[in-house]
């Protein structure tokens, strides 16, 4: 008893330091991950996070122990349920993130075990004897023999995503060397600076979140202009419009200011200021000889006819 009491106290003992070290955990789901894939999954994250695993019943208790002295380890009691991990890290969560799902191995399918994805058989030269045949029609599976061998004729679609893998379909498959499925882990929660949150929120770019700021903004600016309720995207709109106002009514009467008396000018007096407006485009370098070469041409016609008409 005193051994495996010391056992759960140098455990919890070290998920209080991990917790204290490192800000962010994830969360993870490890069915039908190996021993060996579970040990590259920590050499790759060595020097970045540190992976702990451990009985549920022992990290809930553990945790219900920290409680009272950081109340937001509360919020990781709910997702400490089935075969889950924890990984923690100070690093980058997006490629800490990567680093986890890229680690996934080619796996038989199992009977009994639930499909991950679509599973099916590619058409071709099997390499069995026909003795087989009955094998592969009882399963529905379209075969021909050819050559002496039985030949599948088309694409099935053996196991659909989320059924459960029989035991006929096990064996098919792997008679025909197929692995259909890939496991590793999977992250179910993230914990981060005592909020927990879904792994997909990690995707989100900053430019997907400017955008929405600036949708935001926009929305809160149109909405502050017809409700005429001040906000402070819609100020430097506000200030805009009633400046056009004055403007407006100080072209219609006679008060005036330095600045509006510029305006009022070139509004009684345009032709003053018609000067300061942009010249004319010169023509282009390459119009003028096609200009001057149609002016010699009417000149030649002119000489021709004496300046008179054919009737004249």
């Amino acid at each position: 008893m005193g051994g495996k009491s010391a056992t759960k106290a140098a455990y919890f003992d070290k998920l209080k330091a991990l917790l204290d070290e490192y800000r962010t955990v994830f969360i993870v789901g490890v069915d039908n991950v190996a021993s060996q894939q579970m040990h590259e999954i920590r050499i790759s994250l060595r020097g970045e996070g540190v992976v702990l695993m451990g009985k549920n019943t022992m990290v809930r208790r553990a945790l219900k122990g920290f409680i009272a002295e950081n109340p937001e380890f509360e919020r990781l009691m709910p997702h400490v349920k089935g075969n889950v991990g924890f990984i923690f890290t100070n690093g980058d969560l997006s490629a800490i993130k990567e680093k986890i799902l890229a680690n996934r191995v080619a796996a038989p399918a199992r009977a009994g075990a639930f499909a991950p994805g679509d599973v099916w058989v590619p058409a071709g030269n099997t390499g069995m004897e026909p003795g087989k045949t009955s094998f592969f029609q009882a399963l529905g599976v379209p075969t021909k023999i050819a050559r002496g061998t039985i030949e599948i004729v088309s694409d099935l679609k053996l196991v659909e995503a989320g059924t459960k893998v029989g035991a006929s379909e096990a064996s098919l498959l792997n008679l025909l060397n197929i692995s259909p499925f890939t496991y590793g882990m999977s992250i179910q929660q993230v914990y981060d600076g005592g909020q927990c949150f879904s792994a997909d929120v990690l995707d989100i770019t900053d430019e997907q979140l400017l955008k929405a700021f600036s949708q935001a903004i926009s929305t809160i600016t149109c909405l502050s202009l017809a409700t005429s309720i001040p906000t402070l995207p819609a100020t430097i709109h506000s200030v805009i419009n009633a400046y056009k106002k004055v403007l407006a009514v100080a072209v219609e009467t006679d008060y005036s200011w330095p600045e509006i008396d510029e305006l009022k000018d070139r509004i009684a007096n345009p032709d003053a200021y018609a000067s300061a407006a942009p010249a004319a485009a010169a023509p282009a370098a390459g119009d003028a000889p096609k200009e001057e070469a149609a002016a010699a041409e009417a000149e030649e016609s002119e000489d021709d006819d004496m300046g008179f008409g054919l009737f004249d």
